[in-house]
C-alpha cells in the first residue's frame, strides 16, 4: 500500500472518530513519513519546514476574522441579520413556512457565492451571518447538513467556473499557469469552458442534497436567540462600513493579497471611531479566536503536505497507476481523478494541490492523447476533488464554524461526510465525462 493512501485514510478515520483534525494530520504525517522510508528525524524536519507554508493562509484568516469582528461591532452585520430575521418571520406558521425556508436557503447560497467574488472575504462571512439565522433555521426544522451543502457549493463551484475573485486566482493564476508551465498550450478562455461539465456535477449534487437527501425536517434543541433585535443604526456606521468594505476590496484586488486587503479594512474601522467602545486589540483577539481552529488546521495541513512531498510517494503512486492501466484511456482518466481526490483530501486545499498534480498529470495526459480542454478538466477536477469532503478544507471548516455555535453540528458527520457524498462522487463522474468528451 502506498504511504499517501494509508496516511490520508488514517487521517480521515481519526477525524471520523472525533480526534482533533490537527492531531489527526500530525499523526498521519508521521505515519506517511515512516511508511515512505523517511526516518523519524527527517519526517519531523519535513513537517516543521512545511508548517511555514500554511502561515500565509492562517494570517489571512486571522485578519479576515478581525475584519469580520470589526464589521460586526459596527452594528451593520447585526442590523442586517435582524432585518433578515424580521422579513423571514420569527413565528413561521404552516402558511408561510415553505416560502420562508426557500428564501433562507437561496439567501445563504447567494452569500456563499458572493463571498468568492462580489465581496471576496471567503468564509469570513459565515461566523457573522449564519449564527444570527440559527434561531430561524431551528424553528423551521431545516436540516443543517443541507445548509452546509449549500454553503460549500457556493464556496467551491464559484471558483471552479467564474474567473472573478477567488475564481480568477484558481482558474488563471494557479490552474492555467501550472498547466502551461508543465507543457500544455492552453489559453485563458479555455479554462472556465473546460470546467463547466465538472461544475454540472456540483449542481447535481446540490439538487440531490436540497430536494432528496435533506428535504425532511430535522429537529434541533431550541437555543437562546443568537440575533439581537436591532431596529436602528447610525448613518455614520453604515458609511464607514461601506468605505471599509470598498477599501478592503480595492486593496485586495490591487495587491492580490487578502492579508493587506483585510488589514486596510480593519484600519479604516479603527480610525473611524465606530469601534470606540472596544479596543483594537480586543477585536483582533476575537477575530483570531474565531478563525484560530481553521488557521491551525491549515498550518498542520501544510506540514502534512510537506511530508507527503518529501516521501516522493505521490510520483510512485501515479507511476504504479500508469503501469496498471496500459493503453486504457478511460481507466487512466478515472484513476487520475481518484488519486487527485486522495491528494486533495490530505492537503485540504485545491489551490495547493494543483501545482503538485499538474507537474505529474499534464505529461501523463498528453501521453494518453487527451486534448487541451480534456487535460484542463482532468487537472482542475482532480484539484477540486476532496476540497469539499476534506476535514482540513476551509470549505467544510467554514460551515461548521457557523452551524456549530450551539454545539449541534458535528464537523465530520454533518459537514464532511454530506459534502463528500454529494459533491465528490458527482465530480468524479462528471470530471471523467469531461475528460472523455472534450
Amino acid at each position: 500500500m502506498n504511504s499517501v493512501v494509508i496516511a490520508v485514510s488514517l487521517m480521515m478515520l481519526l477525524s471520523l472518530f472525533r480526534v482533533s483534525v490537527v492531531i489527526s494530520l500530525t499523526v498521519s504525517a508521521v505515519v506517511a513519513g515512516l511508511l515512505g522510508n523517511l526516518d523519524i528525524s527527517t519526517t519531523i524536519s519535513a513537517f516543521n519546514n512545511g508548517l511555514g507554508g500554511g502561515a500565509k493562509i492562517a494570517l489571512s484568516y486571522a485578519l479576515l476574522g478581525a475584519f469580520a469582528v470589526a464589521l460586526s461591532h459596527s452594528g451593520v452585520a447585526e442590523w442586517l441579520s435582524s432585518k433578515i430575521v424580521t422579513k423571514l418571520g420569527k413565528d413561521a406558521d404552516d402558511n408561510n413556512v415553505f416560502v420562508i425556508k426557500w428564501v433562507m436557503i437561496f439567501s445563504i447560497l447567494c452569500m456563499a457565492i458572493g463571498s468568492q467574488n462580489i465581496l471576496p472575504i471567503h468564509i469570513a462571512f459565515i461566523p457573522i451571518m449564519i449564527p444570527p439565522l440559527l434561531g430561524v433555521i431551528t424553528k423551521l426544522h431545516i436540516d443543517r447538513r443541507l445548509i452546509a451543502c449549500v454553503i460549500t457549493f457556493g464556496l467551491v463551484t464559484t471558483y471552479m467556473i467564474l474567473p472573478i475573485g477567488f475564481g480568477g486566482i484558481f482558474l488563471n493564476d494557479i490552474l492555467l499557469t501550472n498547466l502551461n508551465n508543465n507543457g500544455l498550450d492552453a489559453v485563458r478562455s479555455q479554462v472556465p469552458q473546460a470546467m463547466f461539465i465538472p461544475a454540472m456535477g456540483m449542481i447535481l449534487g446540490l439538487f440531490v442534497a436540497v430536494f432528496i437527501s435533506y428535504r425532511k425536517p430535522r429537529v434541533y434543541k431550541q437555543a437562546q436567540e443568537t440575533a439581537a433585535t436591532v431596529t436602528e443604526i447610525s448613518k455614520k456606521n453604515i458609511v464607514v462600513s461601506v468605505i471599509a468594505i470598498a477599501a478592503m476590496l480595492s486593496v485586495q484586488l490591487t495587491t492580490e493579497s487578502m492579508i493587506f486587503g483585510s488589514l486596510v479594512g480593519f484600519i479604516v474601522f479603527s480610525l473611524s471611531g465606530v469601534l470606540k467602545n472596544v479596543t483594537n486589540q480586543d477585536i483582533f483577539t476575537q477575530g483570531v479566536k474565531m478563525m484560530a481552529n481553521i488557521g491551525f488546521i491549515m498550518i498542520a495541513a501544510a506540514g502534512f503536505a510537506a511530508v507527503i512531498k518529501q516521501t516522493g510517494e505521490i510520483n510512485s503512486l501515479v507511476q504504479s497507476i500508469d503501469a496498471m492501466i496500459g493503453d486504457n484511456k478511460a481507466l487512466a482518466a478515472m484513476l487520475m481523478l481518484v488519486v487527485g481526490l486522495l491528494i486533495t483530501m490530505g492537503i485540504g486545499s485545491s489551490f495547493s494541490t494543483v501545482p503538485i498534480i499538474a507537474a505529474i498529470y499534464v505529461p501523463l495526459a498528453l501521453q494518453f492523447g487527451f486534448s487541451v480542454p480534456a487535460t484542463i478538466a482532468l487537472v482542475g477536477t482532480a484539484g477540486a476533488l476532496g476540497d469539499a469532503g476534506s476535514p482540513a478544507s476551509d470549505s467544510t471548516l467554514g460551515p461548521t464554524a457557523g452551524l456549530n455555535v450551539d454545539g449541534q453540528h458535528d464537523h465530520m458527520r454533518d459537514s464532511v461526510i454530506p459534502t463528500f457524498i454529494h459533491y465528490n462522487i458527482p465530480l468524479l463522474i462528471f470530471g471523467w465525462a469531461a475528460a472523455m468528451t472534450l
